[in-house]
């Protein structure tokens, strides 16, 4: 086992033959049987997981009740989408099967994550939607939840509201680990602050669970419809398309957890928040574990562009995981 202090350098940024500098951050992997194999930096300090909570969110919505038509309807609940027709077309249906608009969604409106897509609605006229932000799919799915238990849909989003406490409970549970802090994410809805090894343990639940538990009813949709969870050239989709059996979650502040069928679980938070940083870590640590192949290897450098072209590449550093 590996063990480094808080903020440890994870991946180096190099252009030509000069290493121009460091991001740093933490990452643990988790052995089949659940125990610590490999750490770097601090990974019990508690961190907010951002979106990288919406598989264990889902799970607790399963738990209340949440049935949906079809699998992929549960893939958009744990989904950051990047709002191309097909994810705004399925949250709308999920919406209207259970007689909801979208003006039931309280998260905030906003373009399309994928930009030829924001570019798109832009020129026909189209402004910022409640219905295109990343995260309406879980709205949608939260206010059906609420819609077939009989509660209340105004509120949904407080932290008292039945869903809210029953999703607390569940991503605790998962974590297995108490959650020292509650906030707002940026779509409205409470934010379950846990650590990153807590993060880990909560995707190895998921892969490990028996079939038809909500966990691994969750799982199983991520796996089967990776689109729906992120979105075209997303990483999300890119990851779990290129390794069979990964279920993979990112989260914005330069999160990712990952974690395969045999119990083997890798979660990654990059202190400054940098997105371009976390999928190079994530490879090295499945390669560390004997998972590689073409796919795989393409998503392990992320490029440093000059001029619309190549100059340099962000690569994780020799040996993190050895």
């Amino acid at each position: 086992m590996s063990e480094q202090g808080e903020h440890a350098p994870l991946v180096e940024l190099v252009r030509g033959d000069i290493r121009e500098g460091l991001h740093h951050g933490s990452a643990v992997v988790l052995a089949p049987d659940g125990e610590v194999s490999h750490r770097v930096g601090e990974v019990d300090r508690p961190m907010y997981p951002r979106s990288a909570n919406k598989p264990a969110q889902a799970v607790g919505m399963v738990r209340a009740g949440l049935e949906l038509a079809e699998q992929a309807d549960l893939a958009m609940a744990a989904a950051s989408h990047n709002g191309e027709p097909e994810h705004v077309l399925r949250t709308r249906e999920l919406l209207h099967r259970h007689d909801l608009t979208e003006d039931a969604l309280r998260c905030p409106t906003d373009w399309p994550l994928r930009e030829d897509e924001r570019d798109r609605r832009a020129s026909e006229g189209f402004g910022r939607q409640r219905i295109t932000m990343n995260c309406s799919g879980k709205h949608a799915a939260m206010l059906a939840t609420c819609t077939q238990r009989g509660w209340a849909t105004e509120d949904y989003l407080d932290r008292g509201h039945p869903l809210q406490i029953g999703l607390h409970e569940v991503v605790a549970e998962l974590a297995g680990e108490p959650i020292p802090s509650v906030s707002v994410d940026g779509c409205g809805a409470p934010l379950f602050a846990l650590s990153l090894t807590g993060l880990a343990r909560t995707f190895r639940s998921m892969v490990t669970a028996a079939p038809g538990t909500a966990e691994r009813r969750v799982a199983d949709a991520m796996r089967a419809h990776p689109w729906f969870v992120a979105g075209t050239e997303r990483e999300d989709t890119l990851l779990m398309r290129a390794v069979p059996g990964l279920l993979s979650k990112s989260g914005v502040e330069g999160v990712l957890a990952v974690a395969l069928p045999d119990g083997h679980a890798v979660a990654v938070k990059v202190a400054d928040g940098s997105a371009r940083a976390r999928l190079p870590v994530v490879v090295a640590a499945l390669r560390s574990l004997g998972i590689d192949n073409e796919e795989l290897a393409a998503l392990a450098e992320s490029s440093v562009l000059g001029g619309g072209q190549p100059m340099g590449t962000v690569r994780a550093l020799k040996g993190l995981f050895d």
